[in-house]
């Protein structure tokens, strides 16, 4: 058929044409909104699932639904080792103009903005990002360099503003495993201050399946401050109709065989949904799309898969690494214990242990329980064992002879 007018978008963080199974979420968050207008406190929300769940396409959802609201929306993608203070400073720049344009602050709006820029001198003395000349440092406030009392300064001010303005701040951040347990720990503290104020500020984050646990290493009353909402794989009337509806508003319909063959392959992953769909679009000849369009397109998308969504990541592995993640395949697509992964190579858990930190330190791996490990992308186990041999390390087979 015609790929001019395929309707599918198997594109990171790209929201589908049919945005389903995901009600909770965005009723949660409207009621997150709704109460911190009216005066009241609410939870702060951490959205978690595997790679390719969704995650990033409600962060986007959220913030429509924030605009709409005339909120100020700010997003972030946390990257590994960056620079929090600077960029944190740069967000909540954005998020004052938003609250207001300069011409019309008020007196909160401008302590804000002095409390900023402390703030920025602190966490960036060249003073890259300030507010303005005309614009002083408050003495006393964000100028510890103490992240977490400084960024607390920073988000009570910004907080205060909002209000005085009639309007609220969202902090929307993806990749929030990747925040270092200072960083953490400080943006936690941040907002528990507000909620203590009773301010309309709020943050919701995405991430890997780990971050209840790192938000509660980090602080002992994460778990009160957040709700940790998982997402997942749609059910099997969420995936077909996440399939089918695209396509039907474009007068193409699908054979039953077709939407089985493909639901089932996809195990109601979103973006697996999304890929197939698109594949099979421009493959098949006419509608309705059948099941031998299906089963005939399968390698293209085993193909696609491989060479682009699980290939970026697994050459970010060593060797040794990515021997322990086929390993964990070849004993199945369920959490596997440290132990078990070790006998398959013939080494000791104490041995692979390093190996193993580092795959959860790449958000390749996470730990859903004691001495377990699973992987982050879904289906990764059939990557591993279509394209990559398991074989004896070279340390292991010398310790054999």
């Amino acid at each position: 058929m015609e790929p001019r007018d395929n309707p599918y978008t198997p594109n990171a963080g790209a929201q589908p044409p049919a945005l389903v199974g995901r009600d909770a979420e965005v009723d949660a968050f409207d009621v997150l909104l709704t109460r911190l207008e009216r005066g009241a406190t609410e939870q702060s929300m951490i959205i978690t699932g595997l790679r390719g769940v969704g995650k990033t396409v409600l962060l986007g959802v959220f913030r429509e639904k924030a605009d709409e609201r005339r909120w100020a929306t700010v997003e972030a993608e946390i990257t590994k080792n960056s620079e929090f203070g600077p960029r944190i400073g740069q967000l909540a720049r954005r998020a004052l103009l938003q609250i207001a344009p300069k011409p019309r602050w008020g007196e909160r709006a401008r302590r804000a903005a002095a409390v900023l820029k402390s703030f920025n001198l602190t966490v960036n003395p060249d003073g890259s990002v300030t507010m303005g000349a005309d614009v002083d440092a408050a003495e006393g406030l964000a100028d510890s360099g103490n992240l977490s009392d400084d960024l607390t300064d920073l988000f009570v001010a910004l907080g205060h503003a909002a209000r005085a303005h009639g309007t609220g701040v969202v902090f929307l951040f993806d990749e929030v495993q990747f925040l270092d347990v200072r960083q953490l720990e400080a943006l936690i503290a941040a907002l528990h201050k507000t909620v203590q104020y009773n301010l309309p500020i709020t943050m919701v984050g995405a991430g890997l399946p780990q971050i209840p646990r790192l938000a509660g290493d980090a602080k002992s009353y994460a778990e009160r401050l957040f709700k940790f909402p998982t997402i997942g794989q749609l059910t099997h009337a969420a995936a077909v109709e996440a399939l089918v509806a695209p396509a039907r508003t474009l007068g193409v319909s699908y054979t039953d065989g077709a939407i089985e063959a493909i639901t089932e392959y996809t195990q109601g992953y979103p973006y697996f949904l999304q890929e197939y769909g698109k594949i099979v679009w421009d493959e098949a000849p006419e509608s309705p799309i059948n099941e031998d369009d299906v089963v005939s397109t399968q390698p293209l998308v085993e193909a696609k898969l491989d060479g682009s969504f699980f290939r970026v990541r697994a050459d970010r592995t060593s060797e040794l690494e990515l021997q322990y993640m086929r390993a964990m395949a070849q004993l199945g697509s369920e959490p596997q214990r440290s132990s078990d992964v070790a006998r398959v190579l013939r080494r000791t858990s104490e041995q692979l242990g390093p190996t193993r930190a580092r795959l959860i330190e790449k958000g390749l791996l996470y730990t859903p329980g004691y001495g377990l490990a699973a992987f982050t992308v879904p289906q990764f186990d059939r990557y591993m064992i279509r394209n990559h041999e398991l074989a004896m390390p070279p340390a292991a087979k010398h310790r054999r002879g």
